[in-house]
C-alpha cells in the first residue's frame, strides 16, 4: 500500500470504527490494562492527587479516583487520570509515531467506564479508534528543538475517542479531528530540563481539548479538513508533504509496553543491572565503581546525574542502575520522595560511570553493558541486547497483569487491582458497576 497524505483521517476511521479482531484485539486489550495500571500508580504520589482536589474545584462531580478525597466530573476525572498516567513514565509508545498515542486516548476511555456511561465494548472500540488516529498524528507532527512531544498530536486522538464515546458516528468524529487540527497545541521541552514536573499536565490539556472538541462537532460546528497540514507548515515550519501510513495496517499492534518505569533508554541498563543483582546482592555495600556502556541516543536523552526530583531521576541512566541493584525493580519505588534521598542510592548513583558503546550506536541498535567492580577488585559484568517489549519480545497478558499488581496494587491494594484486572481482561460487554469500587478510600 502506499502512504497517505496528511490530514485524511476519514479513511482510518472507516477501517477502525469497528475495533480490531483477533490478536489485534488481544493487543488493544492489553494496551488499556496497562494504561489503566500506570494511571493508578501515578495516583500513588501526592502531587497528581492535589492535581485532582485543584480540578474538582471547576470541575465537580460523582467520580471519585483511587486516594482522591474529592469528586470530579468526567472531564476533570480523565484529566487527571491522563497526568497520572504518565507520573512514572511506564506508559506505552509507539516508534513510528515517536511517542505515546494512548496517552490522551485511554483516559477519556477509563473516565467514560467509571461514571457508568458506556460498556466495555464501546470503551474499547473508541479506543482502538483514538490510538489509530492519534498514531498517525504522531507520524505527520514532527516537533522542532525545544518542544515536547506530550500533548500534541495526542489531542486529535483524543478527539476521535471523545467523539465516539459521545455516541457520535464517523461524520462527527472526523468534525471533532478537524476542529482539533486547527488548534493544535505544542509544548516546550522546558520544565524536564528544569527539573520540574508541569510536563506531565500537557496530556491534560490534550484530554480536555479532544473532549472539547467532540462536543462542538456534536453542536454542529466544523473545520476545514486540511488544518492538520497548515498547522504544520506555520507552527513546525514543515513545507513538504508529510506521509502516514495507509488505513489497513493496525498501528496499535507495534506498540509496546513498558517493562519498567523510567524513560526507555534506561530499560538496558536497568535490565543489565538486575542480571548482576542476583549475584552481588548481598555485596551492594561493596562495590567501589560501576561502569556503564550504552548507545548513544541513551546518553543524548538520559545522562541525568544526581537527580533532585523524580522527572529528572526518570530521564537518568545512572539512577536507573543504582536503583534496580537497591531495589531489585524499576518501578514508581525508584522515583519517590524517599528514594531520592536514600543515601546509599545516591552513593551507587554517583560511583556510574557512562560511556558509549560506539559499535552499538554505529549499528543503530540497542543494549547496555554494565561492569561492577567490588571492594576486593573482583569485577562482575552483566550485558543485555533486547528487553521485554522489544520487537518479537512483547509482554504477554501474565507479564502485563503482574506490572499492573507491582506498580498499582501498593495504591489500590492486591485484591482492587486484580479485580481491576479480570474486568478490563473479560469479554464482556456490559456497563462495569462501580469501576473503581474497592480501590475508594485506599490508605496513602
Amino acid at each position: 500500500m502506499t502512504a497517505r497524505p496528511e490530514g485524511d483521517s476519514d479513511d482510518v476511521i472507516a477501517f477502525a470504527w469497528d475495533g480490531p479482531a483477533g490478536s489485534v484485539a488481544d493487543v488493544a486489550r492489553l494496551l488499556l490494562l496497562d494504561s489503566l495500571g500506570c494511571m493508578i500508580a501515578g495516583l500513588g504520589h501526592a502531587t497528581p492527587r492535589h492535581f485532582a482536589e485543584a480540578l474538582a474545584i471547576t470541575m465537580p462531580g460523582l467520580i471519585r479516583l483511587p486516594g482522591c478525597a474529592a469528586g470530579l466530573s468526567e472531564a476533570g476525572a480523565a484529566a487527571v487520570l491522563a497526568a497520572a498516567m504518565c507520573w512514572d513514565e511506564a506508559n506505552e509508545g509507539l516508534a513510528r509515531a515517536h511517542g505515546r498515542p494512548a496517552l490522551g486516548v485511554a483516559p477519556l476511555c477509563i473516565a467514560a467506564l467509571a461514571a457508568g456511561r458506556v460498556s466495555l465494548r464501546e470503551a474499547r472500540a473508541a479506543f482502538a479508534l483514538g490510538y489509530e488516529v492519534a498514531a498517525r498524528a504522531g507520524e505527520i507532527w514532527r516537533i522542532r528543538p525545544g518542544m515536547h512531544v506530550d500533548g500534541s498530536w495526542h489531542s486529535l486522538g483524543a478527539a476521535a475517542a471523545a467523539a465516539r464515546l459521545a455516541g457520535g458516528d464517523a461524520a462527527e468524529v472526523a468534525r471533532a479531528i478537524g476542529l482539533t487540527s486547527c488548534q493544535i497545541p505544542f509544548a516546550l521541552y522546558a520544565p524536564i530540563a528544569a527539573g520540574m514536573d508541569g510536563r506531565n499536565s500537557y496530556p491534560s490539556h490534550a484530554v480536555l481539548l479532544g473532549a472539547m472538541a467532540a462536543a462542538a462537532a456534536r453542536a454542529g460546528m466544523d473545520a476545514p479538513a486540511e488544518g492538520l497540514a497548515e498547522a504544520r507548515r506555520i507552527a513546525l515550519l514543515h513545507e513538504a508533504p508529510a506521509q502516514r501510513a495507509p488505513a489497513g495496517e493496525w498501528l496499535i499492534a507495534e506498540a509496546y509496553i513498558k517493562p519498567f518505569a523510567g524513560v526507555r533508554h534506561a530499560h538496558y541498563a536497568a535490565a543489565a543491572a538486575l542480571e548482576l543483582r542476583a549475584t552481588i546482592a548481598d555485596r551492594l555495600d561493596a562495590i567501589t565503581a560501576i561502569r556503564l556502556q550504552t548507545y548513544g541516543e541513551a546518553l543524548r536523552y538520559a545522562a541525568n546525574r544526581a537527580p533532585a526530583r523524580a522527572i529528572q531521576a526518570q530521564f537518568s541512566l545512572s539512577w536507573a542502575v543504582a536503583a534496580a541493584l537497591m531495589q531489585g525493580d524499576l518501578g514508581p519505588a525508584a522515583y519517590t520522595d524517599a528514594a531520592l534521598i536514600d543515601p546509599e542510592l545516591r552513593r551507587l548513583e554517583a560511583l556510574v560511570e557512562l560511556t558509549e558503546d560506539a559499535a552499538l550506536t554505529h549499528a543503530e541498535k540497542r543494549g547496555a553493558r554494565l561492569i561492577v567492580t567490588l571492594v576486593d577488585g573482583e569485577n562482575h559484568a552483566a550485558s543485555v541486547g533486547a528487553i521485554a517489549g522489544d520487537p518479537g519480545l512483547a509482554l504477554d497478558t501474565a507479564a502485563v497483569a503482574a506490572k499492573c499488581q507491582r506498580f498499582a496494587a501498593p495504591v489500590i491494594g492486591d485484591a482492587a487491582m486484580a479485580r481491576l484486572t479480570e474486568l478490563m481482561l473479560g469479554l464482556g460487554e456490559g456497563v462495569p458497576r462501580d469501576f473503581f469500587g474497592a480501590s475508594m478510600g485506599a490508605p496513602l
